[in-house]
């Protein structure tokens, strides 16, 4: 669901084609592999990051020229909407039809190589940076056209990732390549989770638009008692986006990421968000979408999940919602609905397997939290997901004048493990606390009056380090 590009008034581009690099020369020729190639040599793309970026909008799947949530087109996803036009830019630049960028593939990856560079062109990146694929970032990050610089860092850190993992899609291969973007004003913005905003532990939060749900005073004026599993049809990064368009007038409370289950929350569970197309089930349930598109089972990961039962259940535990599929259900199951979603591909057996008690999230729940483990009068003010497998926690407590950490583990609970917590005060020596542990790592603590601190931790491969921040 990306809200869209940000049409370039007036900028005509017209590049000549170069020849394919060698890096991509001894892939085996398809339609679209040819397509990618060919539009990449025209617009001095590198060529294995222009497959990325469209591996991150749709898995390179045109979808037969149907339009995504937010009016997006084709393999790279060209939105035409009241704000965003795109799609007509492209035309612009291509002198290509709009029909034809809407359902001609070739078409379409062209157009989206054009708006690419266009956006490059506008940073200013010279032949010899064009060559580098980690000097592309504010460029791709700005094709998104998201909401705010934080959104737009979730949605060009996928494309990296796919560029990083190598891609094998619709005919069209990218070997794996590690590349450091270079995120310049993007840096700092990296998705952070909000304890004080969040219901769900570890979501990290994003507000939607208020003009896109209701204030409201739930479970008190109505009672919780569905979940509601939706497919964005879309991104992650564009459907958060999305929802924070004033424009969009729908929400969900939790949008849930394909690569490995991360949760956003944009609607407090008290309030009712516009995500079921039916009043009262609006009033009464919690929406969770999923990224994704329904015709396209690749989306839905054991991640994903995972990510999403552990959610599910979290939710039906606080509220006395029963994890059966009479109080779970799909979009399509909403009465007068005329959504499809989470469709055929979405493996209801495995999902609710996790959610009552499988291997969905480590398949118990910790028994353990991370105010138990720094001990009386320690309240969290800070925390991060550790994708699926953990959160780590920031603490404090004003009796003791000290902050704390504890890693709590989410994955292979009861079963040593490796985990990891630690603290440093700005100016002294950081402190560790890491091995094998079946619950937990920590506490850590430390008094850092009138000093800022960096504090993180990890379980298995997830790891999470912060800025020097919460300082005095």
């Amino acid at each position: 669901m990306i809200a869209g590009l940000i049409a370039l008034s007036g900028q005509q581009v017209a590049y000549a084609a170069t020849a394919t690099n060698s890096a991509t020369a001894s892939v085996a020729a398809t339609p679209l592999g040819d397509a990618f190639t060919k539009a990449a040599g025209a617009y001095e793309i590198p060529r294995d990051l222009l497959v990325a970026l469209g591996y991150a909008e749709t898995h390179l799947d045109g979808h037969d020229g149907e339009p995504s949530a937010s009016g997006g087109y084709g393999v790279m996803h060209l939105v035409s909407n009241p704000q965003t036009k795109a799609l007509e830019e492209a035309a612009k630049l291509t002198s290509i039809p709009v029909a034809k960028l809407k359902t001609d593939d070739a078409s379409n990856v062209l157009g989206g190589a054009a708006v690419l560079r266009a956006k490059a062109d506008a940073l200013g990146l010279d032949a010899t940076a064009r060559k580098d694929p980690a000097k592309w970032y504010g460029a791709v990050a700005a094709y998104g056209n998201l909401a705010d610089d934080t959104t737009a860092r979730i949605y060009a850190d996928a494309v990296y990732e796919a560029l990083a993992s190598g891609i094998d899609a619709a005919g069209v291969q990218t070997e794996a390549a590690q590349v450091t973007p270079e995120r310049g004003k993007y840096a700092d913005d990296a998705p952070r989770t909000l304890a004080s905003a969040t219901d769900y532990p570890g979501a990290v939060w994003k507000a939607a638009s208020t003009s896109n749900y209701a204030v409201s005073n739930r479970p008190t004026s109505n009672k919780i008692d569905r979940i509601i599993i939706h497919v964005t049809q879309g991104s992650y990064a564009g459907s958060i986006s999305w929802f924070q368009n004033p424009a969009a007038k729908v929400s969900a409370h939790y949008v849930v990421r394909s690569s490995d289950g991360q949760v956003t929350q944009m609607v407090r569970e008290k309030n009712r968000a516009w995500h079921a197309g039916n009043s009262s089930y609006n009033q009464r349930s919690i929406g969770i979408e999923h990224e994704g598109y329904i015709s396209d089972a690749s989306w839905f990961t054991d991640q994903m999940y995972r990510g999403s039962a552990a959610l599910t259940r979290n939710i039906a535990d606080r509220y006395g919602i029963p994890k059966d599929r009479t109080h779970i259900i799909g979009h399509v199951e909403v009465p007068g609905s005329d959504h499809t979603d989470p469709g055929s591909h979405w493996n209801w057996t495995k999902y609710m397997s996790y959610v009552t008690g499988g291997t969905g999230g480590g398949g118990t729940t910790n028994p353990h939290t991370a105010e138990e483990v720094c001990g009386t009068g320690y309240k969290v003010i800070d925390s991060q997901a550790l994708g699926t497998n953990g959160t780590v926690y920031l603490l404090y407590s004003t009796s003791a004048g000290k902050n704390c950490v504890a890693t709590i583990k989410k994955t292979s609970i009861g079963k040593a493990s490796a985990t990891s917590a630690f603290l440093e005060v700005q100016g002294a020596a950081r402190k560790t606390d890491t091995g094998q542990f079946t619950y937990y790592a920590g506490p850590v603590a430390a008094a850092a009056a009138d000093k800022c601190v960096k504090w993180g931790g990890s379980v298995g491969t997830s790891t999470y380090t912060s800025s020097f921040e919460h300082c005095g």
